[in-house]
């Protein structure tokens, strides 16, 4: 792995050093659960990693420190979200708004919400990958309970308005969430000026480790526990908490900085136009405009070639990307974000995503952009696709 080039980073990041050596103590001294700190000194020791873990995100969020609760991950935090909600509305409001690029634990949660007899309304997006808030505002009836948007795009890195939709869903007087897991440190979240009733963040997306995650509740939203056991996380999520997990969670989103991503957009300049420059038949799949985009996302299809080829090729090279197409989905569909979009099978099939992190050298890219040229260059003159 020394000389791998790992650019994967949307799907995991490598943990930060910093935040292993600050999850060890959890492991091997203080270890007691959280929920002991009534009984005995290690259970408060274990509380106070908690407490300070959620102190650090809240802050981040400038939020209230008990409207955060700690779950598995941006997959549960999702899930909790439409499911909670509608749910605690069940029998008064039974529709949902999301839109057709979410990412899949948003998506399959509403698929599922549909089968037990909620109404779901899909909207379109633009070729970029954009929602027209004015769609958002067309679709929302007096039934709507909730309206869920993907901050930061998982595959093409669209950044949605935000704002805006927040503020519609304000004057309709309807929930709006927020998947937040790729923008969360890496794009502008504050909760005082953004009027959002829900937001899901990771930690394994900013360097920290895998399995924790949390879910922001406005104070006063209605939701409703669907995990139950104990009275854990201020009675919204039963189970032991994940106490190491959590505080290197923390820890991650004390490490993570502006200059941060100011780096990552430099090298995500350098790969988008260098893959234009030197491949010819290379497009860009989602907005142009950099602050459209997330910082660490360079999504390209390359013509005349199919990605599940150029990604394998990559990783024999030591290069470690991947495609939103056939064999990676574990299907024959090309990815369902790019379909969305409005492209060809032959587009979507070709895409390729990149995306960076501030572990990536300023070297590695001109060897990522070498690479794709011989493998492209190779695969087109045996491709079938003339």
């Amino acid at each position: 792995m020394q000389d791998r080039i790992y650019m994967d980073n949307s799907a995991t990041s490598q943990p930060d050093p910093q935040v292993v050596k600050a999850m060890l103590p959890y492991f091997i001294e203080q270890y007691a659960v959280a929920s002991s700190q009534f009984s005995h000194t290690p259970g408060i020791q274990a509380r106070e990693g908690l407490d300070q873990a959620r102190e650090i995100i809240t802050k981040k969020l400038n939020a209230e420190q008990e409207s955060v609760i700690f779950t598995s991950g941006g997959t549960e935090s999702n899930n909790l979200a439409l499911k909670g909600t509608a749910w605690a509305h069940q029998g008064k409001k039974n529709h949902l708004v999301i839109s057709k690029i979410v990412h899949n634990s948003v998506l399959h949660s509403a698929q599922w919400l549909e089968k037990q007899g909620f109404d779901i309304t899909y909207i379109d997006v633009d070729e970029q990958g954009f929602i027209d808030p004015d769609h958002i505002r067309e679709a929302i009836t007096n039934q709507t309970i909730l309206v869920s948007v993907q901050h930061a795009n998982h595959e093409v890195g669209t950044i949605q308005p935000v704002q805006e939709i927040a503020r519609i869903c304000q004057d309709a007087d309807t929930l709006f969430h927020i998947d937040a897991c790729r923008s969360f440190t890496m794009l502008d979240l504050n909760l005082q000026t953004l009027p959002a009733d829900l937001v899901s963040i990771t930690g394994h997306l900013i360097h920290g480790p895998k399995g924790v995650g949390a879910l922001y509740i406005r104070p006063g939203t209605k939701i409703q526990k669907w995990q139950h056991g104990g009275y854990h996380e201020f009675d919204k999520r039963a189970g032991t908490e994940n106490v190491a997990g959590i505080v290197g969670f923390g820890k991650s989103v004390e490490l993570a900085q502006q200059k941060h991503v100011d780096y990552i957009r430099g090298l995500q300049k350098q790969l988008m136009d260098g893959l234009i420059q030197e491949i010819k038949g290379t497009v860009i799949n989602g907005p142009l405009d950099p602050d459209k985009r997330h910082p660490g996302n360079v999504n390209v299809s390359f013509s005349r070639v199919e990605g599940e080829s150029v990604v394998l090729h990559l990783d024999m090279k030591g290069i470690s990307v991947i495609t939103g197409s056939a064999c990676f989905s574990r299907s024959l569909e090309p990815s369902y974000v790019m379909m969305a979009m409005g492209f060809s099978h032959e587009r979507a099939h070709g895409s390729i995503r990149f995306t960076l992190s501030r572990f990536n050298q300023e070297s590695e890219i001109g060897r990522v952009i070498r690479s794709c040229n011989d493998v492209v260059e190779s695969l087109r003159k045996i491709s079938p696709l003339q």
